[in-house]
């Protein structure tokens, strides 16, 4: 058998890495895997600005600083199935089985896309999936929001008091988010709602430049002029190679409050992978410093 660790943790972005200092300074042995960069999601975002203590640092930068601060490098390699009910619990994976007497889960959550070819080379340059995290960039431009659930309408309404203009884009004729959202989208005199449309091609020139816009219901395309497109549409739980394992809620999230357990003895959620109401870096930090104490207290 392979090396037991103390500890794994499934997952390389905040959550993880901070699980993974927080474990190694109380002397537990600890692995981490992370199926891309140190980071994970992070990487993706352009500049952090609200992460306490630091300034400003982009995305990279600070998950390799994380990475360096877990002094366990781990191993770049993705997780297939896991026997968290097996002692000790095993996790396989690409490059082989480890095995953890507790186990951290902190694969995140990736935000859904809109499937668009030019939409991946264009992540970072004009297109987004956190308003929060990258709004701030657009003052006195114009962006396209699209969505209309409950996450959609509150990013709208962000980026109306930060941008000049947000065009929200709905492929239906109203919206899906509750009601209590519905006055002062429409009361805010810089949101402009195009309904029965989707998003059919963005434009670029090295940067997001526009969109085509198509009617789902005559066909008809539209071409408008914007400066950035933030996606809306929901996240995906990566906790696909969990089912059975541990218990999740209907969309998918890991069940498990403050305390980060899980319905199974010794093993963690920690981050956006979690049941919880906000999900940001610090958060996720939080979590993984929450999920390493309570992994040394069971072991």
């Amino acid at each position: 058998m392979s090396r037991i660790y103390d500890t794994v943790v499934i997952g390389g972005g905040p959550a993880g890495y901070t699980a993974a200092l927080y474990a190694a300074r109380a002397r537990l042995s600890v692995l981490v895997l992370e199926r891309m960069a140190a980071g994970g999601q992070m990487t993706l975002t352009g500049e952090i600005e609200n992460y306490p203590g630091i300034a400003s640092i982009d995305g990279f930068t600070l998950g390799m600083q994380m990475q360096e601060r877990a002094e366990h490098f781990g191993a770049v390699t993705e997780v297939t199935a896991v026997d968290l009910a097996a002692d000790p619990k095993r996790i396989d994976t690409w490059s082989g089985e480890f095995y953890g007497k507790t186990v951290i889960i902190a694969t995140g959550a990736d935000p859904r896309r809109l499937g668009l070819a030019e939409e991946e080379d264009l992540v970072g340059r004009g297109v987004h999936y956190c308003a929060h995290c990258d709004g701030r960039f657009y003052k006195d431009k114009t962006v396209l929001l699209v969505g209309g659930g409950n996450s959609a309408a509150a990013d709208a309404l962000y980026l109306s008091r930060v941008v000049r203009k947000v065009i929200l884009v709905h492929r239906r004729d109203t919206l899906r988010a509750t009601k209590i959202y519905h006055e002062p989208l429409m009361q805010a005199e810089n949101v402009e709602v195009c309904w029965n449309s989707r998003v059919a091609q963005i434009l670029s020139d090295k940067t997001v430049t526009g969109a085509i816009l198509e009617n789902t219901q005559t066909g008809e395309q539209t071409e408008v002029a914007c400066d950035g497109v933030f996606i809306s549409i929901g996240r995906q739980p990566a906790t696909a190679f969990l089912q059975g394992q541990v218990a999740l809620d209907d969309a998918g999230y890991i069940v498990a409050g403050e305390t980060t357990e899980t319905n199974v003895p010794g093993v963690f959620a920690a981050g956006d992978v979690r049941t919880k109401s906000l999900r940001q870096v610090v958060t996720a930090a939080a979590d993984g410093a929450v999920a390493a104490d309570m992994a040394e207290k069971y072991l």
